[in-house]
Protein backbone atom coordinates (compact mmCIF):
# COMPACT_ATOMS: atom_id res chain seq x y z
CA UNK A 1 0.00 0.00 0.00
CA UNK A 2 1.60 3.46 -1.02
CA UNK A 3 0.47 6.27 0.14
CA UNK A 4 1.27 9.96 -0.80
CA UNK A 5 2.46 12.64 1.36
CA UNK A 6 -0.66 13.76 2.40
CA UNK A 7 -1.93 10.47 3.61
CA UNK A 8 1.38 10.09 5.65
CA UNK A 9 1.20 13.15 7.34
CA UNK A 10 -1.95 12.17 8.54
CA UNK A 11 -0.99 8.65 9.67
CA UNK A 12 1.76 9.72 11.38
CA UNK A 13 -0.16 12.65 13.30
CA UNK A 14 -2.79 9.91 14.32
CA UNK A 15 -0.48 7.91 16.16
CA UNK A 16 1.27 10.45 17.84
CA UNK A 17 -1.83 11.99 18.86
CA UNK A 18 -3.42 8.69 19.91
CA UNK A 19 0.16 7.68 22.31
CA UNK A 20 -0.22 11.55 23.91
CA UNK A 21 -3.73 10.82 24.51
CA UNK A 22 -3.32 7.52 26.40
CA UNK A 23 -0.08 8.28 27.81
CA UNK A 24 -1.36 11.65 29.63
CA UNK A 25 -4.89 10.09 30.62
CA UNK A 26 -3.38 6.68 32.61
CA UNK A 27 -2.54 8.41 35.71
CA UNK A 28 -6.19 10.12 36.01
CA UNK A 29 -7.46 6.72 34.75
CA UNK A 30 -5.46 4.65 37.42
CA UNK A 31 -6.42 7.66 40.10
CA UNK A 32 -10.17 7.85 39.41
CA UNK A 33 -10.54 3.94 38.70
CA UNK A 34 -9.23 2.99 41.97
CA UNK A 35 -11.20 5.98 43.44
CA UNK A 36 -14.13 3.95 41.91
CA UNK A 37 -13.44 0.77 43.45
CA UNK A 38 -12.21 1.44 46.96
CA UNK A 39 -13.58 4.56 48.35
CA UNK A 40 -16.94 4.96 49.40
CA UNK A 41 -18.19 8.50 49.42
CA UNK A 42 -21.37 10.96 49.28
CA UNK A 43 -21.97 11.51 45.01
CA UNK A 44 -19.54 8.46 44.04
CA UNK A 45 -22.19 7.45 41.36
CA UNK A 46 -22.55 11.40 40.06
CA UNK A 47 -18.77 11.03 39.47
CA UNK A 48 -19.15 7.39 38.00
CA UNK A 49 -21.93 9.49 35.49
CA UNK A 50 -19.97 12.14 35.06
CA UNK A 51 -16.31 10.26 34.03
CA UNK A 52 -18.86 8.10 31.36
CA UNK A 53 -20.23 10.72 29.94
CA UNK A 54 -18.46 10.92 26.88
CA UNK A 55 -19.47 7.60 25.99
CA UNK A 56 -23.02 9.04 25.66
CA UNK A 57 -23.05 12.84 24.49
CA UNK A 58 -21.94 13.05 20.90
CA UNK A 59 -18.75 14.20 20.74
CA UNK A 60 -19.73 17.85 19.03
CA UNK A 61 -20.85 18.35 22.52
CA UNK A 62 -17.85 17.73 24.27
CA UNK A 63 -16.02 19.53 21.42
CA UNK A 64 -17.77 22.74 22.06
CA UNK A 65 -17.68 22.28 26.26
CA UNK A 66 -13.81 21.75 25.32
CA UNK A 67 -13.92 25.18 23.24
CA UNK A 68 -16.14 26.49 25.82
CA UNK A 69 -13.49 25.74 28.69
CA UNK A 70 -9.93 25.95 27.06
CA UNK A 71 -10.56 27.78 23.94
CA UNK A 72 -8.37 31.11 23.48
CA UNK A 73 -11.46 32.69 25.39
CA UNK A 74 -12.62 30.20 27.41
CA UNK A 75 -12.76 29.94 30.85
CA UNK A 76 -9.70 28.50 31.73
CA UNK A 77 -7.93 28.66 28.46
CA UNK A 78 -8.14 32.47 29.00
CA UNK A 79 -6.07 32.16 31.88
CA UNK A 80 -3.68 29.94 30.99
CA UNK A 81 -2.85 32.26 27.60
CA UNK A 82 -3.00 35.80 29.27
CA UNK A 83 -0.42 34.29 32.06
CA UNK A 84 1.39 31.83 30.06
CA UNK A 85 0.65 32.46 26.90
CA UNK A 86 -0.09 28.97 26.00
CA UNK A 87 -2.97 28.12 24.30
CA UNK A 88 -4.23 24.07 23.70
CA UNK A 89 -7.24 25.56 20.77
CA UNK A 90 -6.81 24.76 17.02
CA UNK A 91 -3.57 23.09 17.29
CA UNK A 92 -2.38 19.19 17.89
CA UNK A 93 -1.90 19.19 21.79
CA UNK A 94 -5.92 20.38 21.51
CA UNK A 95 -6.36 17.42 19.38
CA UNK A 96 -5.06 15.37 22.13
CA UNK A 97 -6.93 17.11 24.87
CA UNK A 98 -10.24 15.78 22.88
CA UNK A 99 -9.01 12.52 22.54
CA UNK A 100 -7.93 12.16 25.50
CA UNK A 101 -11.58 13.21 26.86
CA UNK A 102 -12.94 11.29 24.68
CA UNK A 103 -11.28 7.95 25.28
CA UNK A 104 -10.65 8.38 29.00
CA UNK A 105 -13.99 6.30 29.96
CA UNK A 106 -12.92 3.29 28.14
CA UNK A 107 -9.59 3.78 30.11
CA UNK A 108 -11.48 4.00 33.52
CA UNK A 109 -13.90 0.59 33.10
CA UNK A 110 -10.89 -1.34 31.88
CA UNK A 111 -8.84 -0.31 35.00
CA UNK A 112 -11.77 -0.65 37.02
CA UNK A 113 -12.65 -4.28 36.20
CA UNK A 114 -9.18 -5.26 37.00
CA UNK A 115 -9.01 -3.88 40.28
CA UNK A 116 -12.41 -5.03 41.06
CA UNK A 117 -10.87 -8.48 40.44
CA UNK A 118 -7.51 -8.15 42.95
CA UNK A 119 -8.63 -10.37 46.45
CA UNK A 120 -8.82 -7.37 48.58
CA UNK A 121 -7.51 -9.36 51.22
CA UNK A 122 -4.39 -9.41 50.00
CA UNK A 123 -4.07 -5.61 50.44
CA UNK A 124 -5.43 -6.30 54.11
CA UNK A 125 -2.16 -8.90 54.60
CA UNK A 126 0.06 -6.61 53.82
CA UNK A 127 -1.29 -3.43 55.69
CA UNK A 128 -1.36 -6.16 58.55
CA UNK A 129 2.28 -6.31 58.29
CA UNK A 130 3.05 -3.08 58.83
CA UNK A 131 2.88 -1.86 55.03
CA UNK A 132 1.65 1.56 54.25
CA UNK A 133 -1.25 2.60 52.03
CA UNK A 134 1.34 3.47 49.31
CA UNK A 135 3.71 0.44 49.56
CA UNK A 136 0.11 -1.71 49.22
CA UNK A 137 -0.65 0.54 46.25
CA UNK A 138 2.55 0.10 44.13
CA UNK A 139 3.42 -3.59 44.93
CA UNK A 140 0.34 -5.38 45.42
CA UNK A 141 -2.89 -3.05 43.68
CA UNK A 142 -0.91 -1.93 40.89
CA UNK A 143 1.17 -4.91 39.55
CA UNK A 144 -2.09 -7.18 39.86
CA UNK A 145 -3.85 -4.72 37.82
CA UNK A 146 -1.44 -4.74 35.07
CA UNK A 147 -3.49 -6.44 32.44
CA UNK A 148 -6.14 -4.11 33.12
CA UNK A 149 -4.11 -1.36 32.59
CA UNK A 150 -2.83 -2.80 29.56
CA UNK A 151 -6.21 -2.84 27.67
CA UNK A 152 -7.06 0.57 29.05
CA UNK A 153 -3.68 1.97 27.74
CA UNK A 154 -4.21 0.68 24.16
CA UNK A 155 -8.26 0.99 24.19
CA UNK A 156 -7.52 4.48 24.73
CA UNK A 157 -5.13 4.44 21.52
CA UNK A 158 -7.86 2.64 19.11
CA UNK A 159 -10.19 5.27 20.63
CA UNK A 160 -8.27 8.26 20.15
CA UNK A 161 -6.87 7.40 16.69
CA UNK A 162 -10.70 7.19 15.49
CA UNK A 163 -12.28 10.40 16.97
CA UNK A 164 -13.66 12.89 15.17
CA UNK A 165 -16.09 15.23 16.61
CA UNK A 166 -14.97 16.74 19.25
CA UNK A 167 -11.55 16.97 17.44
CA UNK A 168 -13.10 19.13 14.83
CA UNK A 169 -15.17 20.87 16.55
CA UNK A 170 -12.38 21.98 19.01
CA UNK A 171 -9.38 22.55 16.81
CA UNK A 172 -10.74 22.48 13.53
CA UNK A 173 -9.44 20.61 10.53
CA UNK A 174 -6.12 22.14 10.11
CA UNK A 175 -3.56 20.19 7.57
CA UNK A 176 -0.35 18.90 9.32
CA UNK A 177 -1.34 20.33 12.47
CA UNK A 178 -4.70 18.91 13.38
CA UNK A 179 -5.81 16.55 10.30
CA UNK A 180 -5.84 13.21 11.62
CA UNK A 181 -6.66 10.01 9.52
CA UNK A 182 -10.53 11.05 10.66
CA UNK A 183 -10.55 14.32 9.28
CA UNK A 184 -8.50 13.89 6.22
CA UNK A 185 -10.84 11.34 5.48
CA UNK A 186 -13.49 13.82 5.82
CA UNK A 187 -11.71 15.98 3.42
CA UNK A 188 -10.70 13.22 0.51
CA UNK A 189 -14.63 12.09 0.63
CA UNK A 190 -15.71 15.75 -0.07
CA UNK A 191 -12.75 16.15 -3.14
CA UNK A 192 -13.65 14.96 -6.24
CA UNK A 193 -11.51 11.97 -7.28
CA UNK A 194 -10.02 11.24 -4.06
CA UNK A 195 -12.20 8.05 -3.49
CA UNK A 196 -9.20 5.58 -3.62
CA UNK A 197 -7.11 7.85 -1.31
CA UNK A 198 -9.89 8.07 1.45
CA UNK A 199 -10.19 4.19 0.89
CA UNK A 200 -6.48 3.31 1.80
CA UNK A 201 -6.74 5.25 4.98
CA UNK A 202 -9.85 3.65 5.61
CA UNK A 203 -7.84 0.34 5.63
CA UNK A 204 -4.55 1.89 7.58
CA UNK A 205 -7.30 2.87 10.00
CA UNK A 206 -8.58 -0.63 10.38
CA UNK A 207 -5.35 -2.17 10.25
CA UNK A 208 -3.78 0.31 13.14
CA UNK A 209 -6.92 -0.50 15.73
CA UNK A 210 -6.90 -4.36 14.35
CA UNK A 211 -3.20 -4.30 15.85
CA UNK A 212 -3.54 -2.41 18.58
CA UNK A 213 -6.20 -4.66 19.89
CA UNK A 214 -3.89 -7.79 18.85
CA UNK A 215 -1.66 -6.20 20.77
CA UNK A 216 -3.31 -5.75 23.95
CA UNK A 217 -4.55 -8.82 24.07
CA UNK A 218 -1.58 -10.52 23.90
CA UNK A 219 -0.01 -8.28 26.69
CA UNK A 220 -2.88 -8.98 28.80
CA UNK A 221 -2.01 -12.43 28.60
CA UNK A 222 0.89 -12.60 29.39
CA UNK A 223 0.16 -10.45 32.05
CA UNK A 224 -1.90 -12.71 33.69
CA UNK A 225 0.19 -15.74 33.40
CA UNK A 226 3.23 -13.90 34.75
CA UNK A 227 1.27 -13.31 37.60
CA UNK A 228 -0.19 -16.89 37.98
CA UNK A 229 -3.85 -15.69 36.73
Amino acid sequence: MILSEYEWQAVVLSIKIASLAAVISLPLGILMAWILVRCRFPGKSLLDSVIHLPLVLPPVVIGYLLLVVMGRRGIIGEWLYDWFGFSVSFSWKGAVLASAVMAFPLMVRAIRQSLEAIDTRLEQAAKTLGASVWKVFFTITLPLSLPGIIVGIVLSFARSLGEFGATITFVSNIPGETRTIPLAMYTLIQTPGAEGAAARLCTLAILLSLAALLISDLLARRSRKHLGG
